[in-house]
C-alpha cells in the first residue's frame, strides 16, 4: 500500500512540475540539442485563461503523454517581461507558441487563448506535424 501511495504521489508531483515547464533556457538547449519542438506556454498568475491552461490543460496532455517529444517550458509575463515581449506575437494571451528547428532557422507557430485539452491536443499535433515537414 506504501509504494502505491509513494507512486501516486510521484506522479502527481512529475505532472505539477510539466505544469509549471522547465525553464526556458533549459528547453531552449535542450530542443536545440535533440532537434525536438519546443513548446512555451506564456501566460500571467492573474489570468484566468492562462491558469486553466497551465493547471488543467497542460496537466492533462502531459499525463497522456503528449508533451513527451516536446521540450516544453513556461514564461511569465509578470515575471520576465523582457522575454515574453520576445516570444509573444501580439499582446493576448496565453499564447502557446511551438518552435522547431530546421535548415531555414526555427519555424514558428502559436495559438492564442485558453483551449480545452482535445483542442489543445489537436492543435499541437497539428502545428508539431507542420513544422516537422518543412
Amino acid at each position: 500500500m506504501l509504494g502505491v501511495t509513494i507512486s501516486a504521489c510521484l506522479q502527481v508531483s512529475m505532472i505539477a512540475a510539466a505544469a509549471n515547464g522547465g525553464s526556458y533556457k533549459e528547453a531552449y538547449h535542450e530542443a536545440k540539442a535533440t532537434g525536438t519542438p519546443l513548446v512555451i506556454l506564456v501566460g500571467a498568475d492573474w489570468c484566468p485563461g492562462c491558469q486553466t491552461m497551465k493547471h488543467s490543460v497542460i496537466p492533462a496532455l502531459q499525463e497522456a503523454g503528449d508533451l513527451a517529444q516536446v521540450s516544453f517550458a513556461t514564461v511569465n509575463t509578470d515575471q520576465d517581461r523582457e522575454l515574453a515581449d520576445k516570444l509573444m506575437q501580439g499582446g493576448s494571451i496565453p499564447q502557446l507558441i511551438v518552435y522547431k528547428q530546421t535548415e531555414a532557422g526555427w519555424q514558428r507557430e502559436q495559438v492564442t487563448g485558453a483551449h480545452s485539452v482535445t483542442e489543445t491536443r489537436g492543435l499541437l499535433r497539428r502545428v508539431v506535424k507542420r513544422l516537422m515537414s518543412r
